[in-house]
């Protein structure tokens, strides 16, 4: 019999929900950052709460959502195809504009093969746990991505997890495998809190020594950094030494989706295999020919990625020179680390209350007591909305106590 007052029944399967507490605590303080409609968007201006204010917290890192030829290639996409797809790519769900995306990202990835998914997350969710099986051996990075997390839990692979970019604990864990399992080392290629990249040729080092397949999580890097916005192994012009790439859509391409890139064999393999694929209804078409739009833009407009770099340092060491610890940040993603949870919460509603919509990030997602605001910029930002950001991070630090008037930070690292 249930509880009168709480629900709860004996041995409830929801206790934990009826017991769940901290979202209504942050709500009740009037801090709480998620969730929060967006009713208008031209990219870098989003209208809150009937406020507008300066988005430097989305990974619009081009700058596409919101552009003319991008929209116009989506609304025909509708009128030829209609809304929708109604079946998974492995049955009634792949048109021809599938299958022109995947040839010309793997052209544009210069692997043999790609398949696409319907979210960057299935993505990894189902290649991981697709690829590695009973007797074999997944190494992880501890910082990864959540999904590339599932991947490994749904997989009937043994998985251990090396300490963050430590290649030296990494090493140790492959010498302790049985040399005869099949191993892969799985790593996101930027880190998606901290910004920073994974250490790619110690990893292709370690992968081609101890016989070990490497699978790169490119979402934040693909349309971002590297030849072209080839992504991370491409920054160390080692794009022909990773074995699987994954890729997202919801990022730099404007859109919904992802793919995995790599050998014909193995894309084939995962394209027929992997439950995420084959029982998932496929892309929009809407969404396939955004992609296909953003991808001719990226590789026509260089001029995006030399901003979206130069706006990305300006950025970090504008952040650093008022006093805030950006950690080692490499890309547009540029974490500010504020302290504990509740002073997170603080920082964050004050600077959306200057005019600045950025993400708060707690515990787990960070080290306790390392609560941190993460900012991220797109390639259409301007100079002035830059220095608005600047201007209204330093007004909130004083204010906090983090920095002083004098560029320096009043707290530990």
């Amino acid at each position: 019999m249930a509880n009168p007052n709480t629900g709860i029944r004996p041995n409830d399967i929801f206790t934990k929900a009826y017991e769940f507490k901290t979202a209504d605590e942050v709500k009740a303080s009037g801090l709480y950052p998620y969730f929060k409609p967006l009713t208008a968007t031209d990219g870098t201006v989003v209208k809150i709460e009937g406020r507008e204010v300066i988005m430097a917290g989305s990974n619009n890192y081009l700058g596409l959502t919101n552009d003319p030829r991008i929209l116009e290639a989506a609304r025909a996409a509708i009128l030829k195809y209609g809304s929708g797809c109604t079946g998974s790519r492995y049955l009634n769900g792949t048109l021809d504009i599938h299958l022109e995306l995947e040839e010309k990202l793997a052209a544009f990835m210069r692997k043999e093969a790609c398949v696409l998914f319907s979210t960057g997350y299935q993505t990894n969710e189902g290649s991981i746990q697709t690829i590695a099986g009973r007797n074999d051996v997944i190494f992880s990075d501890k910082d990864n991505h959540a999904c590339i997390v599932v991947g490994t839990l749904c997989s009937t692979a043994k998985t251990v997890r090396y300490a963050h970019n430590d290649m030296e604990h990494l090493r140790k864990l492959l010498e302790r495998e049985d040399p005869k399992a099949g191993k892969i080392i799985v790593s996101d290629g930027v880190f998606s809190m901290s910004g920073t990249l994974a250490k790619i040729p110690e990893l292709i080092s370690l992968a081609k020594e101890f016989g070990a397949r490497l699978y790169l999580d490119d979402a934040h890097a693909i349309g971002v950094i590297g030849e072209s916005g080839r992504g991370s192994a491409s920054a160390f012009g080692m794009l022909d030494e990773v074995d699987l790439i994954s890729g997202t859509f919801s990022k730099s391409f404007a859109s919904l989706g992802g793919f995995l890139v790599g050998d014909y064999t193995v894309i084939e393999y995962i394209r027929h295999v992997s439950p995420a694929h084959i029982f998932s209804a496929s892309m929009p078409p809407a969404n396939v020919a955004t992609v296909l739009k953003a991808l001719e833009i990226l590789q026509e407009e260089n001029w995006r990625l030399e901003r979206l770099e130069e706006i990305s340092n300006y950025m970090r060491n504008g952040l650093r020179e008022l006093g805030f610890n950006v950690w080692t940040s490499q890309t547009p993603i540029i974490p500010v680390v504020i302290g504990e949870m509740f002073q997170c919460f603080q920082f964050w509603k004050d600077l959306f209350e200057a005019g600045v919509y950025v993400n708060a990030v707690v515990p787990p997602a960070v080290p306790r007591g390392q609560s941190l605001v993460r900012t991220s910029y797109s390639a259409t930002h301007t100079n002035e909305q830059l220095d608005f950001i600047l201007g209204a991070f330093k007004k909130v630090g004083i204010m906090h106590g983090i920095i002083d008037n004098n560029g320096k930070s009043l707290k530990e690292s």
